[in-house]
C-alpha cells in the first residue's frame, strides 16, 4: 500500500512508519517539527526513518491546504494514518487555540483533501482522555461528552469530524483511542523519560499529586502493531489500544524505575492538576474482536526496554530539555 502517516516524526508516526516499511508498504510521512518538546528528539526519529528504502518526507502543515493538496496530487495513497497533531493535556490549557486548529481544523484538511482525491481509508488517534469520569474499565460505547481539557475537547471534534466523513462519503473509519504510550524514544513531556533521567541523574522528581493515581500504560510497538491492524476496512468503529490490565499506579512506576536503575527517587511532591485524569483502563476486548489485536510488551519489559535505550543514547538524551 502507499500509505501518508501524519506526524511521523512523532512518537507513534515514527514507529509506526517504521513497522509499515518493514512489512513492505510505501510511507510518505508528513511532520511540521514544531517545538511543543525538544526537535532533536523528534530529528533523531526521522533521521532513523530517512534511511530506510520506502519512506519519503515532507515538511508541512496539517492546517495548510495548499500544502497538503500537493502531497496527494504526487502520491495516489491507497490509505492515510492521521497521527499529526497536538498532544498534551496540561499545555492544552495554556494554549487552547492551537489545539483546536491543528487537531479539529487539521483533521478536516485532511478528510476534505481525502474526499477530492478519492482516497477513503482513514485511520485517526484520539485519546482515552475522552473518557474522564466515566466507570472503568472503560468501553468505546460510554458517552464522552464532557472532556475536562482543550487538548480532549480537541480530539473529540476531531472525531466527529470523521463520523460526518463516514457518513456522507462512506469513509472507512478507524479511531483508535489511545492509552498512555511509552517506550524507547517517547516524549520528553511525559513521565515515563522525564523520571528515568531524574531518577537517574538525581533530579527530583516533579509529582503532581500523592502518586496513587493511574494509567493503562501501552508499550510502542504494541501501540503501531495496532494502528497497522487498524487499516483493514471495518466500517465506522471506536476502538482502544491499552494495557487492558489493571491499571498501574504512579507510585509502582517510580518504584520500577529505581530499581532497573539502582537508584532511589527524590520526590518534590505538587498539588493535583485538575485537568489530569486520576485512573485510566481500557477495556480491550473489541480490538481483540476486530482487529485480532491484543498487547504483547508487559510493563516490566517495555520499561526495561526504555532504561536500555536512556542508557545507550545517554550523551545526547541527557541534553534534552524535559
Amino acid at each position: 500500500m502507499n500509505v501518508l502517516v501524519t506526524g511521523c516524526a512523532g512518537f507513534i508516526g515514527w514507529r509506526t512508519t517504521e513497522l509499515l516499511i518493514e512489512q513492505g508498504h510505501q510511507v510518505v510521512g508528513v511532520d511540521n517539527l514544531n517545538d511543543y518538546y525538544d526537535v532533536r528528539l523528534k530529528q533523531w526519529r526521522l533521521n532513523h526513518l530517512t534511511q530506510l528504502e520506502g519512506f519519503r518526507f515532507e515538511n508541512a502543515d496539517l492546517d495548510e491546504q495548499e500544502s497538503i493538496t500537493r502531497l496527494f496530487e504526487n502520491v495516489a495513497f491507497d490509505a492515510v494514518i492521521h497521527l499529526g497533531g497536538r498532544a498534551g493535556v496540561r499545555y492544552s490549557i495554556e494554549n487552547p487555540h492551537a489545539y483546536l486548529k491543528t487537531n479539529a481544523v487539521g483533521t478536516l484538511s485532511i478528510l476534505e483533501t481525502m474526499r477530492k482525491h478519492g482516497v477513503c481509508k482513514f485511520v485517526l488517534s484520539s485519546t482515552s482522555s475522552l473518557y474522564a469520569g466515566q466507570d472503568m474499565p472503560f468501553l468505546e460505547s460510554l458517552p464522552v461528552n464532557q472532556p475536562i481539557s482543550p487538548y480532549a475537547a480537541s480530539k473529540k471534534a476531531a472525531e466527529a469530524m470523521a463520523y460526518t466523513y463516514h457518513h456522507l462519503y462512506d469513509f472507512d473509519v478507524s479511531i483508535l483511542r489511545f492509552f498512555t504510550v511509552y517506550g524507547p524514544a517517547g516524549r520528553p513531556d511525559m513521565a515515563p523519560l522525564r523520571f528515568v533521567r531524574w531518577i537517574d541523574e538525581g533530579t527530583p522528581i516533579t509529582l503532581y499529586g500523592d502518586g496513587s493515581q493511574s494509567r493503562d500504560f501501552t508499550y510502542i510497538d504494541d501501540i503501531a502493531f495496532g494502528t497497522i491492524a487498524a487499516l483493514k476496512n471495518v466500517g465506522h468503529e471506536i476502538v482502544n489500544l491499552g494495557g487492558g490490565n489493571n491499571p498501574i499506579s504512579i507510585s509502582k512506576m517510580i518504584e520500577t524505575f529505581e530499581n532497573q536503575l539502582g537508584k532511589k527517587a527524590i520526590i518534590n511532591s505538587q498539588p493535583f492538576i485538575k485537568a489530569d485524569m486520576l485512573h485510566t483502563w481500557a477495556d480491550i476486548s473489541k480490538a481483540e474482536s476486530i482487529l485480532d489485536w491484543k498487547p504483547q510488551v508487559s510493563f516490566e519489559e517495555g520499561t526495561q526496554r526504555l532504561v536500555d535505550w536512556y542508557r545507550k543514547e545517554k550523551d545526547w538524551v541527557s541534553q534534552l530539555t524535559l
